[in-house]
């Protein structure tokens, strides 16, 4: 798998934060679902308050 750093802002209440997540995933969108769904659990935000700015892949993890 590989892993992409995933970056953007998503509102907190009046204010807008920014976020930088590193995850493991097969291919880019599934990256964003993974992301989408880490911040919606640890901030109860809904996907329209969260904006994807770039999402880059730091290449392969683990050895095979």
């Amino acid at each position: 798998m590989n892993e992409f750093i995933v970056s953007g802002v998503f509102r907190a209440g009046s204010s807008r934060e920014q976020f930088k997540k590193v995850v493991s995933s097969q291919n880019k969108k599934n990256a964003i679902e993974k992301v989408y769904s880490l911040l919606g659990s640890e901030h109860g935000l809904k996907r329209n308050l969260i904006e994807i700015a770039d999402i880059r892949e730091l290449g392969e993890s683990g050895a095979e």
